[in-house]
């Protein structure tokens, strides 16, 4: 019976780790499909994602019978909600400016850190101790920012908004009481009424592209879904997966988006650049490394 029930979370775990891995490819994706988008704003584009998204959700609960549910969320639980619509909203939309006005490296560089910044999160809000290795990848996190501050000539603003705001969005879900679906339904809910707004405003003043042309709009509309799925995906990954194995395939995404950057967008690394990006690398190393040692030493002697 044992062996049978460990046959049994081992497919589950390799099926999550297949979630997973996939989640993380298709936002490490993104570039190329955001990409397509030059066509419109950034504003336009983002209010596009949310109500999109929005619409794919409902259609998604109503064929599974559980659109009820939503009129079953406390008031609390709408809070939370409206905290993590606001932070992925600045989340998407800062994302989409810096791959539409080719900063896709500097992009990828605020998913490195997302890591780091969620660690001093913990410490600042939640007076949470931090061991010495993990002081050190803090240490080497702000070195390497500090060093592609000068590189740039400017603090790293795209990166520094879209790890501190992926990181707070990420604190909301670990509190809120509801599923992914739900949670992306209450979120779309919360944004739908600002960014039917802002649809109305852009068509009215002659900045809208959706309905001037049907490829345009076509590729408007595919955001709802290509925002969805590598969340749905993660959903289903991260109830099958350990976390060590999600840790280490969350630098998937930052990985490719680089690689676009540099190699498709053929943006500038200079030798500064580079320097800072290793800096970051071996934060994470350092910062990975102590996290697989701590949850070895938490695995129970069998």
């Amino acid at each position: 019976m044992e062996s049978e029930s460990s046959s049994r979370r081992a497919r589950w775990g390799s099926g999550g780790a297949v979630f997973g891995a996939t989640a993380y490819i298709l936002w490490g994706s993104f570039p190329a499909f955001f990409g397509l988008l030059e066509f419109t704003n950034p504003v336009e584009i983002l209010v596009e994602r949310i109500l999109w998204t929005l619409v794919v959700v409902l259609i998604i609960l109503l064929l599974a019978g559980r659109i009820r549910e939503l009129f079953e969320i406390d008031r609390r639980t709408w809070q939370l909600a409206a905290v993590a619509a606001v932070a992925i909203a600045i989340n998407w939309g800062v994302y989409v400016y810096g791959v539409t006005s080719g900063h896709v490296v500097e992009c990828a560089l605020g998913y490195f850190i997302n890591p780091l910044v969620t660690v001093l999160f913990g410490v600042v809000l939640f007076r949470e101790r931090l061991a010495w290795p993990q002081w050190v990848a803090l240490a080497l996190g702000v070195l390497a920012v500090l060093v592609l501050t000068v590189d740039y000539g400017r603090p790293p603003v795209i990166a520094l908004v879209l790890a501190c705001s992926f990181a707070t969005y990420g604190l909301v879900k670990k509190v809120i009481r509801l599923d992914p679906l739900r949670s992306v339904a209450a979120e779309g809910l919360v944004s739908a009424p600002f960014a039917l707004i802002a649809v109305v405003v852009l068509g009215v003043t002659g900045h809208a592209a959706f309905g001037h042309g049907l490829g345009h709009s076509a590729l408007l509309v595919a955001a709802g879904p290509v925002t969805l799925i590598p969340l749905l995906l993660f959903a289903l990954a991260a109830s099958r997966t350990p976390l060590s194995t999600m840790g280490l395939l969350q630098y998937l995404t930052p990985a490719l988006q680089m690689a676009w950057g540099v190699l498709v967008g053929h943006e500038p690394m200079p030798a500064s650049r580079w320097a800072g990006f290793g800096l970051i690398w071996l934060a994470l190393v350092v910062f990975t490394a102590d996290a697989l040692r701590r949850r070895r030493t938490k695995v129970p002697a069998r």
